[in-house]
C-alpha cells in the first residue's frame, strides 16, 4: 500500500471520530449543564530517513533531516468546562453556578456525584397529567400537603378570576427557532458525514 493512502486512512478515521464528537455536542445543545467535548489528536510514529543533525560530511550537519509522518490518531476527548450562559427560569429549585465549581448530589447507592445541572425537581413536577387540566399524585410527587389558602406558603384564592396559561409566545417562538437551528445543525452533520463517505467510495474504493 502506498504510504500516502495509509496516512489518508488514519486522517479519515480521526475525522470520523471528530465528527461523532461534534455530533454529540450539537445533539446536547439544549441539555442543561452539558459540557462540550473536544477531540484530542496526536501524530503517529515518524520514519526517519535522514537523522536531523546527522553528518553529511566530516564537518557539516543536516539542518533538518528527512522525517516522514505516518498519520494521526485520536487519543481521547477533553471536556471543556467553560461557563455556559445563565438563563432565568423563575423556578425556585433551579440553581446555576456562576463561575467554577460543581453541585454535589447523592446517588441512590449513597455515593456522591458532581454536576453542573442545577435543574432539580420535587412537589409538582412529579404529578401525572391526565388531561382536562387534571393531575394525579404519583410516587414521584409524594403525598399531597393540604392547608389553608394564604397560609404556610400557600397561595391565596382570588374570587372572580381565572389563571391564564403560563406560555409566553415570544419565548416559545425563540425556543422554536433554537430547536429548528439545532435540528438543521444535526441534519448538516448527517449530510456532511454522507459526503465524507461518498468521497471515500468515489476516490478510494
Amino acid at each position: 500500500m502506498h504510504p500516502a493512502l495509509w496516512v489518508s486512512k488514519t486522517g479519515l478515521s480521526a475525522q470520523d471520530t471528530n465528527m461523532s464528537t461534534i455530533s454529540n455536542n450539537l445533539a446536547n445543545v439544549n441539555t442543561t449543564g452539558f459540557k462540550r467535548d473536544r477531540a484530542v489528536f496526536q501524530d503517529l510514529l515518524y520514519q526517519i530517513n535522514r537523522q536531523p543533525g546527522g553528518l553529511t560530511t566530516q564537518n557539516s550537519e543536516l539542518p533538518s533531516g528527512l522525517q516522514l509522518g505516518t498519520g494521526v490518531r485520536v487519543v481521547g476527548t477533553a471536556k471543556q468546562f467553560s461557563q455556559g450562559n445563565l438563563q432565568i427560569t423563575e423556578q425556585p429549585l433551579d440553581m446555576a453556578i456562576n463561575g467554577r465549581g460543581f453541585l454535589q448530589v447523592q446517588l441512590p447507592d449513597g455515593q456522591i456525584a458532581y454536576t453542573r445541572d442545577g435543574q432539580f425537581q420535587l412537589n409538582p413536577q412529579g404529578l401525572q397529567a391526565i388531561g382536562n387540566n387534571l393531575f394525579k399524585a404519583t410516587n414521584a410527587s409524594g403525598d399531597p400537603a393540604e392547608g389553608e389558602p394564604g397560609l404556610a406558603g400557600l397561595g391565596s384564592i382570588e374570587q372572580g378570576s381565572v389563571e391564564s396559561s403560563n406560555v409566553e409566545v415570544v419565548e416559545e417562538l425563540v425556543n422554536m427557532i433554537t430547536t429548528q437551528r439545532a435540528y438543521e445543525m444535526n441534519s448538516k452533520v448527517v449530510s456532511t458525514t454522507d459526503q465524507m463517505l461518498q468521497f471515500i467510495t468515489q476516490n478510494i474504493g
